[in-house]
C-alpha cells in the first residue's frame, strides 16, 4: 500500500474584516473548531436567482387523498421538461372550521403527462423574486389527477370553534423532502374530506434545472 497524501488546512482564530476578492484563512474557534455562518437568509440564494415560487389557494372542504377528483390545493403540476420542483414549505390558516376531524398533508403521483382536468385557477401565485419570471410548473387551486400514490400528513384540522382553537396560522418546513419531476404532480390533500373547512393554503417550491 502506498502512503496517503496529507493535506494541511490553515485557519486563523478570531474575527477579521476583509475586502471582496481577498484570500483568507479559514476561521477557527479557540478549541480549533471551524466556524461557519450563513451570509444571508436560508432561502435568499434561490430567491435572488428567481428560482423560488409561491402559490396560494382558498380551499373549501379539501378532499380525502384517495379521491383524485377535486384534489387540492394548491395542486402543482410539473408539465415542463426543464425543471424539478423541490417542495420547501406549506403555510395555512383556517377561515371556517371543519365538522369532520382530519389530517392535512401532501399527496402526489406520476404519469401526469397531460395537465390535470377539471381545474380551477389558482387564487394567487408569484415568483418570490418580485417581478421575476413565471414558474415552469403550473399551479391550480384544485383539479382531477391520475392516481394519488401517497399521503404525507403535516398538520391536523380541528372541529372546535375558531374562537377557541389555538392553532392559528401554521407554517410547515418541508425542507425539500418531496421532488416533483417532469410529468408528475403534488398537492395538498386531507386524510378525510374536511367537510365545511375553508382555509388559505400556500405552497413554496424551488425550481431546479433537470
Amino acid at each position: 500500500m502506498g502512503m496517503l497524501d496529507t493535506v494541511t488546512v490553515l485557519g486563523e482564530v478570531g474575527t477579521g474584516a476583509v475586502a471582496d476578492g481577498t484570500s483568507q484563512k479559514l476561521r477557527l474557534g479557540r478549541n480549533k473548531e471551524q466556524i461557519v455562518g450563513l451570509a444571508h437568509g436560508r432561502y435568499a440564494e434561490a430567491s435572488t436567482r428567481g428560482n423560488l415560487f409561491m402559490a396560494q389557494a382558498i380551499v373549501t372542504a379539501p378532499v380525502i387523498w384517495t379521491t383524485e377528483a377535486g384534489t387540492g390545493g394548491p395542486l402543482l403540476w410539473n408539465g415542463s421538461s426543464t425543471v424539478k420542483a423541490s417542495l420547501l414549505a406549506v403555510g395555512f390558516g383556517a377561515a371556517v372550521v371543519t365538522t369532520v376531524a382530519a389530517a392535512l398533508g401532501i399527496t402526489g403521483g406520476s404519469g401526469q403527462a397531460a395537465a390535470p382536468t377539471t381545474t380551477t385557477a389558482i387564487d394567487s401565485s408569484t415568483n418570490l423574486l418580485i417581478g421575476g419570471a413565471s414558474s415552469a410548473c403550473t399551479p391550480y387551486r384544485v383539479g382531477t389527477t391520475v392516481a394519488n400514490l401517497f399521503f404525507m400528513p403535516f398538520a391536523d384540522l380541528h372541529t372546535g370553534a375558531l374562537t377557541v382553537d389555538t392553532s392559528n396560522m401554521l407554517w410547515i418546513d418541508l425542507g425539500g423532502l418531496i421532488t416533483v419531476v417532469p410529468g408528475c404532480f403534488a398537492s395538498i390533500a386531507a386524510s378525510a374530506t374536511a367537510t365545511t373547512w375553508v382555509g388559505n393554503i400556500c405552497l413554496i417550491w424551488e425550481e431546479i434545472p433537470v
